[in-house]
């Protein structure tokens, strides 16, 4: 039986208010930064900023580049940061801007790579950083922090003076890349202090078009000075080690106009609390995001495990809801400094709610480390077609279909929502979740209905099982060089030109056959190298294709023009890349089908034929120390394999040193929540091992060790290297010194701790072992091009 799922677009609402914030942007600039009551603009285009949260302060200065380069290969336009008051300033009057923490070589190397930058200074920022940031010496004084005590207000203003003068130049009066400036982080309910700290954070020299704020806990903002930025998650380590899948993270899998997060900072606001009414703000600005979760970190209590699929399902259905800012934190992982005096990361021996480790901030996307991840990949194909349709997704309407589901336990009803503007639209299908898997959905078609046809828009024109978490966006009456693609049942990647002719990338959805309807009255011919072509009720219908790089189809306009529609399968989609070549964007392909040949790589079709040359690839082998390494290129990354190369990593010498004594009694802290084994643990009943490193250890290799238990640290002589909580996945250590020792202890859980560990690692954690150690690819290596 099919079933039917009906959304009427509305005709096109009045244009909202344009350039209505006191925001003044930097005189004659070329690409003047605008806001609307729904959408941002940029030299007087819509603009959709794709933001991605990198905290320089928790990476090695020598790392930067590559690892900025990375995130702008990912699609990110725009890098954010906090700037950590106390990794500046741990001891007061010696405030240090030098090495790792050289903020303005970081500003600079955004600018250098064509990236935007986004300070958030505070200068409260949480973080997970010990006092939110704030110093030590800062809060043992006689005043009120967070308020407009003049006692806490003084240092402040110098603080902020401190970064104006690092960022002196980079505005964009002077061509620099500072588009927005952050004020506090989570104060949701004192707006008068949030006015003082920005206007102090201008007298010191401080500039940008755009100021944010937080927007959770219904937050209170003075009027017109601060843009709300919102946010979600997939998963949570600050909710309770036994309370389920929060419904705070629930909800984010669906679509609705509802963009309050009342979960986000509810490990120090209860989540009944508000500052105001969470909706008061939504018919002012637009749905702008800088906390959609890139990943999600653990803590002792509660470690969440995340799938590539969680993010990018929740990324996918934030477009669908109407954001017009896609903004992640963390969209790269880092490692806690070691302060001079203690460790800088929150943990109950700081009043904090949650014990965190005390060096590893990873996010499960890019990694510490900067290990690629498959929910790179996944985020990567959406901002692909952001890049390229971003600009008429921003000012399309979200609307909601006529049957929405019954609350946030129903799995019955089909998740979905279209972006439209009257003329055409995006459709956009979530069926997936965490935790709780939503089923297929057998015999599905759409009905969307334009305000200018007589007839509704039905497709596909034959129903489809939507499978199990799948998620994805269809196109709707979508001009391609003047033939419009009434619907494609696959996923709009970006537009390359290839021999004069703009060809579209889809991305073929898994388990759905592709189908392309053209509008019969726009195109002269259509051809394709497989399937069927009919015209059927007006349409030109393509079905039956098979996806791949061979899978072009040609089509000649009505008005002459040409085009073409190529249709990737999904796996080859994940691997696009956006390059620059001979100075023309191009597609990168990393794929079967992809053949390096010289200088170039190409993409053939069916006949042999070049169908487009894309970025030079890279030598498919690096050079370390005088010796090729075995390794592979894909056109954007390079990536080496230490030892031998092989399909396998190579085995890293483990030896038991000492095996596990009994667990720890479990200890308690901040609100009765488990609290990390005391460090004397570690030196007694903790399983140790050894691990030797060899002496021409190339750079960037990481060790990865296969293990289980309940925490685990990793030290260097005396120096702690890394630490982890147990949540069944693998652990990456990596900037490790050639010719070293590592020594590795592993604890085991008690069992009666009250931590939630996921499911299917929890009858390991209560052992203490490390199975296996390898040595895994390097550092993965952007390439420029250009």
């Amino acid at each position: 039986m099919t079933r039917p799922h009906r959304l009427q677009i509305p005709p096109p609402s009045a244009p909202p208010l344009t350039g209505h914030l006191p925001f003044t942007d930097a005189p004659g600039v070329p690409d003047p930064i605008e806001v609307t009551g729904r959408w941002l603009t940029r030299g007087g285009r819509p603009w959709f900023p794709v933001s991605g949260e990198f905290h320089y302060t928790r990476c090695p200065a020598a790392e930067w580049e590559e690892e900025l380069l990375k995130m702008k290969a990912g699609g990110v336009t725009a890098v954010a940061s906090y700037v950590i008051w106390i990794h500046h300033e741990e001891i007061e009057g010696r405030v240090r801007f030098d090495g790792d923490r050289d903020l303005r070589r970081f500003a600079e190397l955004c600018a250098h790579h064509g990236l935007d930058f986004i300070p958030r200074i505070g200068p409260w920022s949480h973080a997970e950083v010990r006092n939110g940031g704030l110093p030590d010496w800062l809060l043992a004084r006689d005043c009120a922090p967070r308020t407009d005590d003049p006692a806490y207000l003084a240092p402040v203003r110098d603080w902020f003076a401190a970064i104006a003068g690092q960022l002196r130049g980079l505005d964009r009066a002077h061509g620099g890349p500072i588009v927005a400036i952050q004020i506090e982080n989570e104060l949701y309910d004192q707006p008068g202090h949030l006015l003082t700290l920005k206007r102090m954070a201008q007298e010191a020299g401080l500039s940008a078009p755009l100021w944010t704020s937080t927007a959770w806990g219904g937050v209170r903002l003075p009027p017109d000075e601060l843009l709300p930025l919102y946010g979600g998650y997939p998963e949570a380590f600050w909710t309770e080690a036994d309370g389920g899948w929060p419904d705070t993270c629930r909800k984010h899998f669906f679509f609705t106009h509802q963009r309050d997060d009342e979960g986000i900072g509810a490990d120090l606001r209860p989540t009944t609390v508000r500052g105001g009414d969470p909706d008061a703000l939504a018919d002012r600005f637009p749905w702008a995001t800088c906390e959609l979760g890139g990943g999600m970190a653990v803590a002792y209590h509660r470690r969440p495990r995340l799938e590539a699929a969680d993010i990018g399902a929740l990324g996918l259905t934030k477009i669908g809801c109407g954001s017009v800012w896609q903004g992640y934190y963390m969209f790269h992982g880092g490692t806690n400094p070691l302060g001079e005096r203690s460790p800088l990361q929150e943990s109950h021996a700081t009043g904090y709610p949650n014990d965190l480790p005390i060096l590893t901030y990873d996010f499960q996307a890019l990694g510490e480390y900067g290990q690629y991840r498959s929910s790179y990949d996944e985020l990567r194909l959406q901002h692909l077609l952001l890049a390229d349709f971003g600009h008429l997704i921003a000012p399309m309407e979200s609307v909601l279909p006529e049957r929405l589901p019954e609350g946030q336990l129903d799995r019955d009803t089909l998740r979905w929502a279209v972006r439209a503007d009257g003329d055409s639209g995006f459709l956009f299908v979530n069926n997936h979740q965490p935790h709780e898997p939503l089923p297929d959905r057998p015999d599905t078609s759409f009905t969307v209905e334009f305000p200018d046809e007589a007839a509704a828009l039905t497709l596909p024109a034959t129903p489809v099982t939507v499978p199990a978490d799948a998620y994805f966006c269809w196109p709707l009456r979508l001009d391609v060089e003047g033939a419009r693609l009434d619907w494609a049942t696959a996923q709009p990647v970006c537009t390359v030109d290839v021999d004069g002719r703009t060809v579209l990338v889809l991305a073929a959805t898994e388990g759905i056959a592709p189908e392309l309807a053209l509008d019969a009255g726009t195109v002269a011919s259509v051809s394709a190298p497989s399937g069927d072509i009919a015209e059927v009720g007006g349409r030109i219908l393509v079905t039956g294709l098979r996806p791949g790089t061979d899978a072009l189809v040609e089509v000649e306009t009505a008005d002459g023009g040409r085009a073409g529609l190529l249709v990737l399968d999904a796996a080859t989609a994940r691997t696009a890349y956006r390059g620059v070549a001979w100075g023309t964007e191009r597609l990168v392909l990393s794929a079967d089908g992809i053949v390096f040949d010289g200088d170039e790589v190409r993409v053939h079709g069916a006949a042999g034929r070049t169908s487009f040359a894309v970025l030079p690839a890279p030598d498919s082998a690096l050079v370390v120390d005088g010796e090729k390494v075995p390794g592979e290129a894909d056109g954007v990354f390079a990536r080496y394999r230490v030892g031998s190369g092989g399909d396998e990593p190579l085995r890293a010498p483990l030896t038991l040193v000492r095996p596990p004594g009994p667990a720890p009694e479990p200890a308690t802290g901040v609100l009765r929540r488990a609290s990390t084994p005391a460090d004397k643990y570690y030196d007694t009943v903790a399983a140790e091992y050894r691990v030797d490193v060899p002496d021409d250890l190339p750079e960037g290799a990481v060790l990865r060790l296969h293990w289980s238990g309940d925490a685990g640290r990793a030290h260097v002589g005396e120096t702690l290297v890394a630490d982890q909580f147990f949540s069944g996945r693998v652990w990456d250590i990596g900037r490790l010194p050639a010719g070293t020792v590592l020594r590795v202890r592993v604890l085991p859980l008690h069992a009666d701790a009250r931590v939630h560990v996921p499911r299917e690692a929890a009858d390991a954690a209560g052992s203490a072992v490390v199975t296996r150690a390898e040595w895994i690819l390097g550092r993965v290596r952007a390439v420029r091009a250009g």
